[in-house]
């Protein structure tokens, strides 16, 4: 198998922040959020995500303002973690650096500076039976003991009434059937847009961008990828640091080191002590 014809493995992510940045679509996300605002147009809507400056692209989250809110959203992966609501506050208290930076807000001053109403969302399209409506900071990591902080993140699991989230869940479960089927191929990913079209599911957009949405699908090294590589390497980095300070020592041999660091063979460890004598 070719090296392009690896699927990208955050596919569903990069679909979710794709879309939205489409005003067409981020107001039926902000309709389908508020169905009592019938007023709010595309126009008054300002896409304000964050970009991931390591790999020039976005994180997995959505960010936008509408009047006085500002609105966060995260696309959460299959594996569930209370981490999430950590991750929403840094990318809220981000977003917020950013728009007082937009207005040249002075927060040194005595004029107190117009702060938006934040809210915070997770999408999650992986399959949990406990599915609570909020999770809370201060509930999750100090047992609901009162602090100086709190988020208080809304939990999403499906739309209603084939809304355009309804419809974004139906597509990443399509997907994930065709890779259990074909693994992370070109093959799964045309199939999963063909599906959808048929069904109805995001069908305008995924025939309006198909080309863009199967390249964007398709791409090999991702952000998540890079990150994996970049822990790792500083993971390697200080083990080779730990190393060095035991071969110095002399108290315990290579295959005693090699004990304690599964993930490096006894020839690595061999090469830091031809490195280190």
């Amino acid at each position: 198998m070719e090296k392009t014809d690896i699927a990208k493995y955050t596919i569903k992510d990069s679909v979710f922040t794709n879309l939205f940045q489409d005003k067409k679509y981020l107001i039926q996300l902000y309709r389908a959020l508020h169905p009592e605002d019938t007023e709010t147009t595309e126009d008054e809507l300002k896409d304000i995500t964050i970009k991931n400056i390591l790999v020039d692209a976005c994180y997995n989250d959505l960010g936008f303002t509408v009047g006085d809110k500002i609105m966060i959203l995260t696309e959460a992966q299959t594996t569930w973690t209370m981490n999430i609501i950590i991750r929403a506050l840094m990318y809220l208290v981000q977003s917020y650096h950013e728009y007082f930076e937009r207005r040249n807000d002075n927060l040194y001053g005595s004029k107190k500076v117009k702060l938006p109403k934040a809210e915070l969302y997770v999408i999650f399209t992986g399959k949990r039976l406990s599915k609570p409506e909020y999770v809370s900071l201060s509930e999750e990591f100090w047992g609901g003991e009162k602090c100086a902080i709190d988020v208080k993140v809304k939990m999403i699991y499906d739309g209603k009434d084939n809304d355009i989230i309804s419809q974004y869940v139906a597509f990443t479960k399509v997907y994930d059937e065709q890779v259990k089927l074909y693994g992370r191929t070109r093959e799964a990913v045309t199939n999963t847009i063909n599906i959808c079209k048929d069904r109805d599911v995001l069908k305008e957009y995924l025939s309006s961008r198909e080309k863009e949405v199967v390249d964007m699908m398709m791409t090999l090294f991702d952000e998540e990828q890079v990150m994996r590589a970049y822990v790792e390497s500083e993971k390697k980095e200080a083990a080779k640091g730990a190393i060095e300070r035991m071969l110095q020592k002399g108290k315990l041999t290579v295959d005693e080191i090699a004990d304690y660091y599964p993930d490096l063979s006894v020839e690595e460890i061999m090469e830091i002590k031809k490195e280190l004598f």
